[in-house]
């Protein structure tokens, strides 16, 4: 059988030619495993992606049509399915990724309540959009999602199915077909060498409200890759691609007990091939310790992630962060002793969050003084406790209450697939909320957001990230139908 499968744009992203989507390739590599034919459309940074599906889809043998989308993707999901029921109304459409998982969850903790809420809403839409919608792990699903009776929804999310990958599972699957994409159009680099993203291991077992999929198995449960597994995958992608740089897409890094272990071998691997590699990844702050931090030197980190989230003792309680203002300024200051460099991931908008608590925030950073940063307002994704705990404001209608430690959260009705200006926007303006507090409406989350951002990239002397310029597909010789350039279309060899 002849698949396409399709990685929508980000055009809510600074740069969307950083990091390939690596879901889908392994999606990809699982068909060409089990010997079916793949076709990979990679829209990232691409500006007329409607037009460049509206000339490939026609003269295409592919049957079924599979795209994976995050949340912020979902209004281009929308106009991608569009595209495809019109010039392609014979053709099997197949929705999956963590968009999906995420609002599968919410659907079905509304059907064991017995409740018809925006979880169910929310679900309906994605049903209306595809012949089949496929939540939690894909590599195994997508066959039942090929069949000629394919139910309407796919559970792969959960623990008890054939479909749900174990850690052993998950280390017998095949690399992700990078050769699908257009490995040479993505331009990351880690301290100016060129480096490729890798996953070592999924899902985060902590409990964060703010975070997706808190109640979905496949984001929680953490499945995690032998230390020979990665190891050989970050082999491979050095010799067939050069590169000495490696992004560390994992959750927590340090969730994996035998971190150290993976660090001294990929520190061995260098050793062998006479090289010197440079990487990056996120860790758990309150988890992080000496021993790790010189291990990930060793190995060749030069840059930890870690979503510190706030400065506010009281907002640190209200997430159930579980960790403490005074634990992440322990990481930080870890990270420095062993020559690490520290981005931290920060957070407004949370339940109880007011002028003083941003205010927290902001002097942490200072206090603290990563190297780099981000402050983003929190969304209220379907599959977070914020949205999926949350209630109808008892006056005002579109308005969803989320309560914690008495602390409440006001998250404005959102409709995912038409809707992505919520997500991050350029970090010197051009947010927007869509969440208030009892403290603070949407508009002074933004102005305090802006503010933060501003003060302490000019305090600190950390520069903004700039965007890049979008992609455009052209027609070959201005006619339609031309066959898609390379850094677009790929076909299993």
């Amino acid at each position: 059988m002849i698949v396409c499968l399709i990685t929508p744009p980000s055009v809510f992203l600074l740069d969307e030619r950083v990091f390939m989507t690596l879901g889908v390739l392994r999606v990809a590599a699982a068909l060409e495993t089990a010997g079916h034919t793949v076709e990979m459309l990679d829209f990232s940074g691409i500006a007329n992606y409607e037009e460049a599906l509206a000339d490939h889809a026609p003269t295409s043998a592919a049957t079924v049509f599979g795209i994976t989308a995050t949340t912020p993707q979902m209004p281009a999901v929308s106009r991608l399915c569009g595209v495809l029921r019109r010039v392609r109304p014979d053709a099997r459409i197949v929705l999956g990724g963590p968009h999906v998982t995420l609002v599968a969850t919410a659907y079905k903790r509304e059907r064991l309540l017995r409740q018809d809420g925006r979880g169910t809403k929310a679900f309906q839409r994605l049903l209306d959009l595809a012949d089949v919608v496929v939540a939690g792990d894909g590599e195994e699903a997508v066959f039942q999602a090929l069949a000629p009776d394919a139910p309407r929804f796919i559970d792969a999310d959960d623990p008890k199915s054939p479909m749900f990958l174990s850690s052993r599972r998950l280390t017998e699957l095949p690399f992700p077909a990078r050769h699908l994409v257009d490995v040479e159009s993505y331009h990351y680099t880690i301290d100016g060498v060129r480096a490729l993203s890798m996953i070592a291991q999924l899902g985060c077992p902590f409990a964060c409200g703010f975070c997706g999929g808190r109640e979905s198995p496949s984001f929680r449960r953490a499945r995690i890759r032998t230390t020979d597994s990665v190891v050989a995958e970050i082999a491979d992608l050095h010799q067939r691609y050069g590169v000495t740089g490696f992004m560390m897409y994992d959750d927590e890094l340090n969730v994996n007990p035998k971190m150290v272990e993976l660090m001294d071998a990929i520190a061995a691997l260098q050793r062998a091939r006479g090289a010197e590699f440079r990487l990056r990844g996120f860790v758990k702050a309150q988890l992080f310790t000496d021993e790790q931090a010189a291990a990930m030197y060793r190995a060749g980190f030069r840059w930890i992630l870690t979503g510190f989230e706030s400065g506010s003792p009281r907002i640190l309680k209200n997430i159930n962060k579980r960790s403490t203002r005074e634990e992440n300024t322990r990481c930080v200051e870890i990270a420095r002793r062993h020559g690490l460099k520290v981005k931290a991931l920060m957070s407004i908008g949370h339940p109880g969050e007011s002028s003083e608590t941003v205010m927290d925030t902001r002097d942490w950073l200072m206090q603290a003084a990563p190297d780099d940063f981000d402050v983003t307002i929190i969304t209220t994704y379907p599959g977070t406790p914020y949205y999926d705990h949350a209630t109808p404001h008892p006056t005002e209608a579109g308005v969803w209450v989320y309560e914690f430690n008495g602390d409440r959260l006001y998250s404005y009705e959102v409709d995912y697939t038409q809707v992505a200006d919520y997500y991050k926007g350029d970090p010197d303006g051009g947010y927007r909320s869509f969440v208030y507090t009892d403290a603070l409406s949407a508009e002074d989350l933004v102005k305090l957001r802006d503010f933060t951002e501003r003060d302490v990239r000019q305090q600190l002397g950390i520069a903004f990230n700039r965007a890049a310029a979008a992609l455009h597909y052209e027609h070959s010789m201005g006619q339609m139908g031309g066959r898609l350039p390379a850094h677009i279309l790929r076909t299993s060899r």
